[in-house]
């Protein structure tokens, strides 16, 4: 079969290369045309169509600047759907994008599966009408999607959370070794996750690295997101702040606390037991359209929203300062550990076990078995 997927950020990337892999099993014919990252190209063996590093913008005030580039680039994807005619399309998140590509691709008569919903459930909760429309199969990875698609008519399937394999598999880590390999020294680390995107890291970093003379027994450590150069990270490094390139998860499990600009990064860094503050910062003006847009919704880290209260600090837009990051950090490394640690083991409870890659490729070849 041929199975044509889109990812526009480095977690789809994750998340999309072990779905590929699953499907590798099931299918010893598998053939992938993508648009992703190098951890898809790892599988596939080629180069995708278009790397998520030139189709990932943050805000909307920054999709606006470039919004250009992104029709021309669906542009594109819709006359490479019509050359190259898929036995199914598969749409890793990304909905702004592959929601325009999903109605087209069913125009041309092929497949549509979802795999990890957009977060309609917290705003633009209108498009649910696309995906009743355009899309026959959606894959939800949360557990409480299934019962949002359900109130709008749309069976989907819960397959649970792909973090979880990608986590369990991990091999047993040397810390000491990790430490001597990366120039670490014996202190403890308090790793810093600030996105992936170069506005987005730079806003962050500044923040975060505001706390360094309130913590002087640690040593910071920033984890590289693979979308950047190293050379871009250098100006910040200095005696009491590293940098690693491409190893977020070994970081972690070296680490006493996170701070963790919001995403897929504060569920992994949950899923490694890792205390974390949640950092968040935009512009203002795509902070104040978002606000207006998105409803009922309390939280904006994965963690919080999947236990639906509060298990990790948020510091959002202004609320996001050295004074409040102080004192959450601190609270973090002391009185509030334990009872961290216990919600995170509830949190794994909650997202139904391992095996959401397998089960979404068992899914996807019986469907393409059916036709």
């Amino acid at each position: 079969m041929k199975y044509y997927i889109i990812a526009g950020e480095a977690s789809g990337d994750l998340h999309a290369s072990n779905l590929m892999k699953r499907l590798q099993v099931r299918d010893s014919q598998a053939e992938f045309r993508f648009w992703g990252g190098d951890l898809m190209a790892s599988v596939a063996g080629h180069k995708p169509v278009k790397h998520y590093r030139d189709l990932a913008f943050m805000g909307f005030v920054e999709v606006l600047m470039n919004l250009r580039t992104i029709l021309s680039n669906i542009k594109f994807c819709k006359a490479d759907l019509e050359a190259c005619r898929p036995d199914v399309l598969i749409l890793v998140d990304y909905p702004g994008f592959n929601l325009r590509v999903a109605r087209f691709a069913k125009t041309l008569g092929i497949k549509v599966v979802y795999y990890i919903s957009p977060q309609l459930w917290a705003w633009k909760e209108g498009r649910v009408e696309i995906v009743k429309k355009y899309v026959d199969e959606m894959l939800v990875i949360l557990p409480f999607e299934k019962a949002f698609y359900q109130k709008h008519g749309v069976e989907a399937h819960f397959v649970g959370h792909p973090l979880l394999d990608a986590i369990s598999g991990l091999a047993p880590l040397d810390r000491e070794g990790f430490k001597a390999e990366n120039g670490l020294d014996e202190r403890e680390i308090i790793a810093l996750l600030p996105g992936s995107r170069t506005q987005e890291v730079e806003k962050m970093l500044e923040v975060m690295l505001s706390v360094r003379p309130y913590f002087s027994r640690y040593q910071f450590v920033i984890a590289g997101a693979p979308s950047l150069p190293e050379s871009f990270y250098r100006k910040y490094v200095d005696d009491d702040v590293h940098f690693v390139s491409n190893r977020t998860y070994d970081l972690l499990r070296c680490s006493e606390a996170a701070l963790v600009t919001s995403g897929t990064a504060t569920l992994e860094t949950a899923l490694l037991g890792v205390p974390e503050v949640v950092c968040y910062r935009g512009s203002r003006l795509s902070y104040a359209i978002a606000k207006r847009l998105v409803k009922h919704i309390r939280y904006i880290s994965l963690v919080n929203l999947i236990m639906d209260r509060e298990v990790v600090k948020e510091l959002i837009q202004g609320d996001l300062n050295r004074e409040n990051l102080v004192s959450e950090l601190g609270k973090v490394l002391q009185g509030d550990r334990e009872r961290i640690l216990r919600d995170y083991h509830e949190l794994r409870q909650i997202l139904g076990g391992k095996g959401a890659s397998d089960k979404a490729a068992a899914i996807i070849t019986g469907e393409l078995e059916k036709d």
